[in-house]
């Protein structure tokens, strides 16, 4: 704390100068691990976003709404509608919200009873794929960006004509 002006200083307890220290060059990347433009894209790379480890809780939240058949397991259902819900946040650059799963999932039929055919169709994608991440690449990459960028509503509205919302 400052002493007030009317109290004596010694000349040894004034403030010293301060040393004038040099700048620094400036930064480049230079080492072999160093991104230079952006992220690297392509298949099998993923959509990185922030806070991703955030979906894997919002995921969780639907597990009473989620309508699993019992030849179906849970965990693989989580596993690859999390990458689902992940790119379209990615897509938007930012964080997941409630509303990325409600689209991943309604669009995989599994917050509204789904047509036979979808069930038929999505049984080998999500067999194991809480297990295996090319599985789940697989189930993210059925689903187009067009898709993605519709509201969940209209996704789960539409869930009849899923070979158009799937691109199959």
């Amino acid at each position: 704390m400052a002493a007030p002006e009317y109290v004596p200083v010694a000349p040894r307890d004034r403030p010293r100068e301060p040393l004038g220290t040099p700048g620094h060059g400036g930064w480049t990347a230079t080492r072999p691990a160093d991104l230079t433009d952006r992220q690297p894209a392509g298949a099998y790379f993923g959509n990185q976003g922030p806070d991703q480890g955030y979906g894997l809780v919002l995921a969780e939240r639907f597990g009473d709404r989620l309508l699993v058949p019992e030849d179906e397991d849970h965990h693989d259902v989580v596993a690859g509608c999390l990458g689902v819900a992940l790119h379209r946040a990615s897509l938007f650059g930012r964080a997941p919200v409630i509303y990325d799963f409600e689209l991943a999932y309604g669009a995989w039929g599994y917050l509204d009873p789904p047509p036979a055919d979808l069930v038929v169709f999505r049984k080998p994608f999500f067999a194991g794929a809480a297990h295996h991440y090319w599985d789940q690449r697989q189930i993210v990459d059925h689903v187009p960006e067009s898709t993605l960028r519709l509201t969940p509503a209209e996704v789960r509205r539409r869930v009849g004509e899923w070979r158009t919302l799937l691109g199959a």
